[in-house]
């Protein structure tokens, strides 16, 4: 019998270390690849992922419920990953190496040569505008056009209004055109 979310979080907050465990196990993936997503670097990524279920069991016992286990932990892992984007500021060639490995082994091979190289072209070109966002800004995108969150969602992952999301998204997206105007 499978158990339930609420009842390995019940047991978490008991002390259970195996229910933790199994609840890492779910969504580590999931909080590893929205970190990626904001801070493009692998290992970055890995050390923030693992500080978020870290803090996350620390602090199991103000979980309350009152949203979904995952909004509570994807909030600490964009909290986490804007406050390491604020100490550290890397730079976009740092940035590209890491994300060329990442390219390449989710990249398909394709038959049209010249369409590959527009497209690495425009997906580079993208990366790079990404990472010049403010941390702010790159957490809301990387929320709605990664995760596909609604902005209800990403307010309460933020602790920030719906309002404020949607005036977050028009300035990215409209930093994002100004950066990519040429292939739009």
């Amino acid at each position: 019998m499978e158990i339930s979310e609420w009842d390995l979080i019940q047991k978490c907050q008991k002390g259970d270390v195996t229910a933790y465990e199994e609840l890492a196990a779910k969504y580590y993936r999931r909080v590893f690849m929205v970190v990626l997503g904001m801070l493009h670097h692998q290992e970055d990524a890995m050390e923030v992922a693992q500080e978020t279920f870290y803090r996350a069991f620390k602090n199991i016992n103000r979980f309350k419920g009152g949203s979904s286990f995952y909004t509570w932990l994807y909030r600490i892992a964009v909290n986490l990953a804007i406050d390491f984007q604020r100490r550290q500021k890397r730079g976009v060639m740092d940035f590209k190496e890491n994300m060329d490995e990442v390219i390449v082994e989710t990249e398909r091979l394709g038959s049209d040569p010249y369409r590959e190289v527009r497209d690495r072209e425009l997906g580079e070109r993208l990366l790079a505008a990404i990472d010049q966002l403010t941390p702010d800004h790159k957490a809301v995108i990387v929320m709605r056009a990664v995760e596909g969150l609604s902005y209800k969602e990403i307010g309460r992952t933020l602790g920030c209004s719906e309002g404020t999301v949607m005036s977050r998204l028009h300035y990215a997206r409209k930093k994002l055109q100004e950066k990519l105007g040429s292939y739009l």
